[in-house]
């Protein structure tokens, strides 16, 4: 079971690569008849969203599991990425909470020297970091409830329908296995020029480990890691340098997201450096570092954080013993329902590459046992993903955009709601952002949106029902909502879609 260490120190204790979680460890099974007397037996590498979920299906479905995990379950989702993350940016919301109150009619005496210096950092990593290892035990508690074995070590495959698990302490048990589902994770890209330290120098899973808000953090890497962190730590009173290689930060969103994050990160005071490209990274006197960029220019700062995106586990796993070769991306290549080109291995999550989403990883999972052991399936619908950035405000996206529906021969329509107008908005201070709905010319299905405000990742359920269930803009313009609500510019920009979309009108 996972049992957190003592609370001295947790965050403070900073790990060198591998990273081992400081507040987490779990009990394994120790039998080397793992598995034994079931007719269908799953081995899955890997405790993360894919693998507990897996294993979760696979025991309902009655076959006997057995997981190799070397951290607690939920693995770098729960213990070092999505969950401490998010629960990072919560803490530093906080700090904005107090600058506000005072326009709310609350006054609080000494509020005007608010700044990083008020911040416990270390009592914030170590509450992120608890809170992670908290979920961790959660998940266990649940996976182990069921015929779930547990290994702690690392595995890989030694032969047909056969693992090898090296235990933490240098033991061997090989598990036969039916099927097995590869969900090794990915681990944070180290570019040649940088090597990170965990005190300057540092990748996401270091960042808690801070003893204090940096002075001034340089975030290389613009996507939706490093426009989180540069948020929190923005909020946190840091200044902040955001180095970003393109015109607009967040460069897989939508480009009108895009710009209004920008605009908020701008006028909160983050220094954003467009079409600028990291190539040095030097430790300097005086506890600086110095990040040289592509052309000859350099930033100057405290503590560097990359988040120059994650690179697919697959070293060290065996992948040559059944002939399965990586693919172009470094990641493992599958069919619509998780098989590889070994029949018998089946893989999900962060180990494919791409869309690098928990809640992805915990489908693909999902589908890949019932799969593998005779449910009905049909593959997973990727027009139909949802995903958010927790900066503030949120960016939540839902199936395609207006330029894929029509690359697959969707004519489209769009509206875009802004919420400035929103009564509940304005209450919350939190008028920045819009709605947009896609639906299809002619029968009005809606194909995709995009929410961009506080708590846009609950905003966007209503239209990831909708894509899901192909519904009809009618059909969503047409469902009662609260007022006042976030929710009522949602249902208000289907009724704009509506009338634009209908043909009389036209």
């Amino acid at each position: 079971m996972v049992e957190l260490l003592g609370s001295r120190g947790l965050a403070a204790q900073r790990p060198s690569r591998p990273y081992s979680h400081p507040a987490v460890r779990f009990q394994a099974s120790s039998s080397d008849e793992i598995g034994s007397g079931v007719s269908q037996r799953i081995v899955i590498l890997g405790g993360g969203p894919a693998g507990y979920e897996a294993a979760l299906v696979a025991e309902e479905l009655g076959a006997a599991v057995t997981i190799v995990a070397d951290e607690g379950l939920g693995g770098s989702s729960v213990l070092w990425d999505c969950v401490p993350s998010k629960a990072l940016i919560v803490a530093s919301e906080a700090m904005d909470w107090v600058r506000t109150a005072d326009e709310l009619g609350v006054h609080i005496e000494g509020l005007d020297g608010v700044d990083r210096t008020v911040v416990d950092f270390r009592k914030v990593g170590n509450g992120v970091l608890e809170l992670g290892a908290n979920q961790s035990r959660d998940i266990e508690r649940r996976v182990l409830a069921g015929r779930v074995d547990l290994v702690r070590g690392r595995g890989r495959i030694s032969g047909p329908h056969e693992v090898t698990a090296t235990r933490d302490d240098g033991t061997e048990v090989v598990l036969p296995a039916d099927y097995v589902l590869i969900a090794t994770g990915s681990s944070a890209r180290v570019l040649p020029f940088f090597e990170p330290d965990g005190v300057r120098v540092l990748v996401s899973q270091q960042a808690y480990g801070l003893p204090e808000v940096p002075e001034h953090l340089i975030v290389v890497g613009s996507g939706a890691t490093g426009a989180e962190f540069a948020h929190a730590f923005r909020r946190f009173g840091a200044e902040v340098t955001l180095v970003s290689s393109r015109d607009l930060i967040l460069p897989t969103e939508d480009p009108d997201a895009a710009a209004v994050i920008e605009n908020v990160f701008e006028r909160r005071g983050m220094r954003i450096l467009r079409n600028s490209r990291a190539v040095s990274c030097e430790r300097g006197g005086d506890g600086e570092v110095v990040v040289g960029l592509k052309g000859g220019g350099e930033v100057v700062g405290s503590h560097v954080l990359f988040t120059v995106g994650q690179v697919p586990t697959v070293d060290g796993i065996g992948l040559e013993t059944c002939g399965i070769e990586p693919g172009r991306g470094g990641g493992i290549e599958v069919d619509g329902i998780g098989r590889t080109s070994a029949r018998w291995v089946y893989a999900a999550g962060d180990v494919l590459g791409g869309v690098m989403l928990a809640s992805m990883a915990a489908m693909q999972g999902r589908t890949a046992m019932w799969h593998a052991l005779g449910e009905a399936v049909q593959p997973i619908r990727r027009d139909a993903i949802v995903a958010t950035i927790f900066t503030d405000p949120e960016v939540a996206t839902v199936g395609m955009s207006p330029e894929e529906a029509i690359a697959a021969g969707y004519p489209v329509e769009t509206a875009r709601l802004d919420f400035r107008s929103n009564p509940r908005a304005k209450m919350i201070h939190g008028t920045d952002g819009f709605v947009k709905v896609h639906a299809m010319v002619g029968s009005g299905t809606v194909v995709g949106g995009v929410v961009v405000s506080a708590r846009a990742s609950d905003l966007i359920q209503p239209l990831a029902v909708a894509v899901q269930n192909r519904l009809s803009v009618s059909q969503l313009a047409q469902t009662m909502t609260v007022y006042p609500s976030m929710a009522g510019s949602v249902a208000e920009c289907a009724r704009m879609l509506m009338v634009r979309l209908d043909p009389a009108r036209r």
